[in-house]
């Protein structure tokens, strides 16, 4: 009697191990791989959730060692509005204008390369604008359209990332609300860099160290 229990007891611990396995999520089963980074490359869709809750799933290892750097890098201070910026020459800029969406918006590219944080600044106090954000794929495609004069494969666009560890968050230099995104293959949980890059030839965005030197597009 004693040997039938013992033996019910142990086929029963072994199938509640076996549903315990089965029922709790694997991050290498389809599903959750399909959550965490769908590919939007050729599809014009979204990043899975990623994209419109603004957060940053990291799916690789630590960060460069400067990424502490980077992120700093990311963001434009007030104060650095008082310093000198030197405008760029009207040659070095196309005017773009505005769109159905906004009649009265207008738009500048700007062809000489800077840096993320030099990009905005130069939108920020040349043009009283920032760098562009995007919120639709019609626009993304207009953007593209535009990148195209720099004869370069990258161009800057308003977004960034802020904060630490392996959870992050999306933002555009404007301050408008995250609700779209175009993000190439394996982007963004296996982008580097804290600074979100428009590539010329299909729009799909990346992420890139801010202290890269590209084109940019500033809104206003």
């Amino acid at each position: 009697m004693k040997g039938c229990l013992l033996l019910l007891l142990l086929l029963l611990g072994t199938v509640s191990a076996l549903y315990l396995e089965n029922d709790a999520p694997h991050m290498g089963s389809p599903e959750t791989q399909a959550d965490l980074s769908q590919d939007a490359e050729g599809s014009g869709g979204q990043e899975g959730e990623l994209a419109l809750s603004g957060e940053v799933v990291e799916s690789g290892g630590e960060e460069a060692e400067d990424a502490h750097d980077d992120e700093g890098d990311s963001e434009s201070d007030p104060d650095d509005l008082d310093e000198d910026v030197q405008c760029p020459k009207e040659e070095e800029t196309v005017q773009l204008p505005g769109g159905p969406e906004c009649k009265r918006c207008y738009y500048r590219l700007v062809r000489t390369p800077r840096r993320f944080r030099h990009a905005q600044r130069i939108c920020r106090r040349c043009y009283r604008g920032n760098l562009v954000s995007i919120h639709s794929y019609r626009f993304d495609y207009r953007v593209t359209r535009w990148s195209r004069r720099t004869n370069q494969s990258q161009v800057w666009i308003g977004g960034f990332i802020r904060g630490r560890s392996r959870c992050r968050r999306f933002r555009w230099t404007d301050g408008s609300r995250w609700n779209f995104g175009y993000w190439a293959r394996g982007q963004p949980g296996n982008g580097r860099g804290h600074c979100i890059t428009l590539c010329t030839r299909g729009g799909h965005w990346r992420r890139a160290p801010c202290k890269r030197r590209l084109p940019f597009i500033c809104s206003y």
